[in-house]
C-alpha cells in the first residue's frame, strides 16, 4: 500500500487478525530503533535490510512487535525507497519488487477510468463492483474485436464513441466509417446555379 495510508493499528491487524503480511513505504519522520541487520546483494540495487522496533510515542503503542525495513535504490531514477513488511522469509530484493507491482495495479485502475468509462459504481457490494467492471471490460474487448476485424483506422475511443451514438441506428458498422463518399450530385434542372458552367 502506499506510504500515505500508513497506520500502525490497521499494519498490526493484517498479522495478528487477518493473517496476511503487507509491503507499504516508511514516512520519513519514523522513529525507530535497529534490531538486526542483514547481508544484502548491494548491485541488485539493495543498501539494508534490517528487523527493527518502532520507538515513536503512538507507534509503538499501535505496533508492538518487530517489522522489517528494506532500503531500496532504483538506479533507474535515483530515488532510494523504504519499505516496511511484517514477512520475514521473502527476500529483500522480493520486497522491492512486491511494491514495484504496486504500481501495475495503480495503472491498471488509471486504463479502467481512462478507457471504461467508469465514473462511478452503481452498488457497493464486492459482487457489484466486480459485475460492473467485468461487464465494461467485456464491452471494451467487444468493441477492440469489431474495430480490429473490421480494419477501422479511427482509434478506439473514435470507434466507441460512434458506436454508442448509432446504437439504435439500423446501420452495418462499417458502414459507418466507410469514407469512399462521392459527393458530387448530379444537376437539378429545377434548382439555379450560382455559377454559369
Amino acid at each position: 500500500m502506499d506510504k500515505s495510508y500508513v497506520g500502525f493499528y490497521r499494519l498490526f491487524n493484517f498479522i495478528h487478525v487477518k493473517r496476511a503480511f503487507f509491503v507499504t513505504r516508511a514516512k520519513d519522520n519514523m522513529a525507530y530503533q535497529v534490531e538486526d541487520s542483514f547481508e544484502v546483494d548491494k548491485g541488485a540495487g539493495l543498501i539494508s535490510d534490517q528487523s527493527i522496533r518502532l520507538t515513536g510515542v503512538k507507534s509503538s503503542k499501535l505496533y508492538s512487535d518487530n517489522i522489517k525495513l528494506v532500503v531500496y535504490e532504483d538506479y533507474a531514477t535515483n530515488n532510494v525507497y523504504h519499505f516496511l513488511t511484517n514477512n520475514f522469509e521473502l527476500s529483500s530484493l522480493t520486497i522491492a519488487e512486491l511494491y514495484r507491482e504496486r504500481w501495475k495495479v495503480e495503472l491498471f485502475f488509471k486504463w479502467i477510468k481512462q478507457h471504461l468509462h467508469i465514473k462511478a459504481f452503481y452498488g457497493t457490494t464486492s459482487n457489484a463492483v466486480y459485475c460492473q467492471i467485468w461487464i465494461a471490460i467485456c464491452t471494451y474487448l467487444l468493441l477492440a474485436n469489431a474495430k480490429k476485424n473490421l480494419n477501422v483506422k479511427e482509434n478506439l475511443y473514435i470507434f466507441s464513441q460512434t458506436i454508442g451514438l448509432t446504437l439504435f441506428e439500423r446501420e452495418f458498422i462499417r458502414d459507418l466509417f466507410n469514407y469512399n463518399i462521392n459527393f458530387k450530385k448530379q444537376p437539378d434542372d429545377n434548382q439555379l446555379s450560382l455559377w454559369k458552367s
